[in-house]
């Protein structure tokens, strides 16, 4: 059978991890997960309950290809209230997934062959979609030295049709400030680089608050879902912010790739943007996994970590382990039952020498996580 080669893809290696830990807890044992970014909290109460109320009452059946009109109403308002921007409706669509955001942007922003820019260490699945869809996906280094931050002149010199920008980032966790923010998109308008920001992690921050790229300019896409801070990973539904210009041409991409997003996870969403309290409860728990992470992966010897402003990962070198990430993941997971992410995910070239580590789950998971990890890195002293 002919195939084609946009499904030369990578794998993601994480499900090596995710897999050999499933099959260690089918023998019974205990393992702890530190390699899934997913929250370890459900859908807010109110959310679920709004499903629950919706069965019965309502046929579910397709929306409006953009999203229901309430849903987009209310993402609207939440840029008012979160960053003090005023969107119009008609620029928000509702997307099944972040995912299904970057496949609408990438169709709708570029040609076949374009080179799109992307921090690397990243979210693998950037550089996969772009591939996937006929796109050169073209890696910015990022160093310790800059907390993993990109720089505005690798995008004015590396020659871009686009970039992709994530605050708070995955894997590192960094943060760009307003400053920082602000350069990078000056940088790409001034070379007619198109901005795409992934603001997925936005809610989930320990010091300052995220910046949007929405409070600098118009002229920039953003993506966003309800998975993280939200804790509706299962749910697949996300959103984007569109400059009015496009809003219609992404809207006719979506119209035929996905018709719309789930009806059932719409209506679960525009209830969950009301569950405030429970919401930043769930933050305060990572907050404290936060601390409690760091603290035992200084004392177990990993001292050169990217500095985690947001989200709810640690980026680690392990070098100091001697060996390669995947192997030592293995490792960690046979001798102590811990599950962590090898670094190859998100660095093609340095990842051998990574880990990220979680701190989504239960604080008691983080801390028995911390005492096994510090028995492991010990013996290997």
């Amino acid at each position: 059978m002919r195939v084609s080669s946009r499904g030369d893809v990578d794998p993601f290696i994480v499900m090596v991890i995710l897999q050999l830990a499933e099959e260690a807890e089918a023998k019974g044992h205990h393992v702890i997960h530190l390699e899934i970014g997913q929250p370890g909290t459900p859908a807010p109460a109110a959310a679920r309950a709004a499903v629950e109320n919706s069965m019965n009452a309502r046929s579910l059946g397709y929306t409006q290809s953009r999203g229901l009109p309430a849903l987009r109403d209310r993402i609207a308002r939440l840029y008012r209230d979160w960053y003090g921007v005023t969107i119009d409706p008609a620029r928000v669509l509702v997307t099944p997934g972040s995912s299904g955001g970057f496949v609408l942007s990438f169709a709708s922003l570029f040609d076949a062959g374009q080179r799109v820019g992307i921090a690397n260490p990243g979210y693998p699945a950037y550089r996969q979609i772009l591939k996937a869809q006929g796109l050169e996906p073209v890696l910015l280094e990022t160093t310790p030295e800059d907390g993993y931050r990109l720089r505005p002149d690798q995008i004015t010199e590396a020659g871009l049709d686009g970039v992709l920008v994530a605050s708070p980032a995955n894997p590192t966790g960094t943060m760009m400030d307003r400053a920082g923010l602000t350069g990078l998109i000056e940088a790409a308008q001034a070379t007619g680089t198109t901005f795409i920001s992934d603001e997925i992690y936005h809610g989930l921050h320990y010091t300052q608050p995220a910046v949007s790229a929405l409070e600098i300019s118009d002229d920039v896409v953003v993506i966003n879902s309800f998975s993280k801070y939200f804790s509706m990973t299962g749910w697949r539904i996300g959103w984007m912010i569109v400059p009015e210009a496009i809003a219609e041409r992404v809207d006719k991409l979506s119209q035929h790739m996905f018709i719309c997003a789930p009806h059932v996870s719409q209506v679960a969403a525009l209830a969950a943007l009301d569950a405030g309290d429970e919401l930043e409860a769930n933050r305060a728990t990572y907050a404290t996994n936060r601390e409690v992470m760091i603290d035992g992966l200084t004392r177990a010897g990993f001292t050169d970590i990217a500095p985690p402003d947001g989200g709810f990962y640690v980026y680690a070198d392990i070098s100091h382990l001697g060996g390669d990430s995947l192997d030592l993941a293995k490792a960690l997971l046979e001798e102590e039952g811990v599950a962590v992410t090898p670094g190859h995910d998100f660095d093609p070239q340095r990842g051998g020498q990574t880990w990220r580590f979680s701190y989504a789950s239960a604080t008691a998971d983080i801390v028995e996580g911390m005492a096994r990890i510090a028995r492991f890195t010990a013996r290997r002293r």
